[in-house]
């Protein structure tokens, strides 16, 4: 049996008008036994989100602006003195918190600093990716080679990172390119870094506002190229 992790581990869940899968989400997390609190981010939800992420023993805290980078934000500035280490995923029933030791661990052990999850490497159920959503991961992932040496498959948004790293990548920005512009900062700012196969399932309710559309999918797609672009042209360079 494996040692056991030090309860210094906080998640954040933004959340978008996800009624039907977030309680088991929270209450997936809570089964881990891992995370000492459990933040879900209602991004302006018009429906129960909030109520149900509640009910499942999650705290929430509301940012009524859309925008998943404005969420995972609020979300890092709820966080508790005490939480050394930040876990993300997405509130959709599609990340497999079960999986979250596999995460952690190497973080917590004082390893790696960052540890994100690839679903392209894991096993996925069909359908739960498009295609647009592989191809952007693996062509982001060239791209940040070539820029910083380090290698990625995806942009999955369940991750962990130290809280005292997380603090020091000057994250900015508010949309989808969130999650991007942390691998970069995280690779720029010579954090070390790990990447590890999770498993991916199709979302349990709600629609995506992502890959569900093809507005959806565009204006992501803009966001992640825009952030690129911006991230990679700063000049100041973070010291991990």
């Amino acid at each position: 049996m494996s040692a056991p992790v030090p309860r210094r581990i906080s998640v954040v869940i933004p959340a978008l008008n996800e009624e039907e899968p977030i309680a088991d989400v929270v209450r997936a997390c809570l089964t881990t036994g891992l995370p000492d609190e459990i933040i879900v981010v209602d991004n302006g939800s018009s429906d129960r989100t909030a109520d149900c992420a509640r009910a499942a023993g999650a705290k929430v805290v509301a940012e009524p602006t859309p925008g998943y980078g404005r969420a995972c934000a609020a979300g890092v500035r709820a966080l508790s003195p005490e939480c050394q280490i930040v876990v993300f995923l997405d509130g959709d029933g599609s990340d497999c918190p079960e999986l979250m030791e596999q995460l952690v661990r190497p973080v917590a052990e004082g390893k790696q600093d960052f540890v994100i999850g690839s679903r392209t490497r894991g096993k996925r159920e069909p359908g739960s990716m498009n295609f647009q959503q592989v191809f952007a991961g693996r062509s982001a992932g060239i791209l940040l080679r070539i820029l910083y040496g380090v290698s990625y498959t995806d942009m999955c948004p369940f991750r962990a990172i130290r809280r005292d790293a997380l603090d020091r990548l000057g994250m900015k920005e508010e949309t989808y390119g969130w999650n991007l512009e942390m691998q970069m900062r995280a690779a720029r700012s010579g954090l070390r870094i790990l990447e590890v196969p999770v498993n991916h399932r199709c979302r349990t309710g709600g629609e995506s506002k992502v890959s569900g559309t093809l507005r959806g999918t565009f204006v992501a797609g803009v966001r992640i190229i825009a952030t690129l672009f911006r991230v990679a042209a700063e000049r100041s360079v973070v010291q991990a």
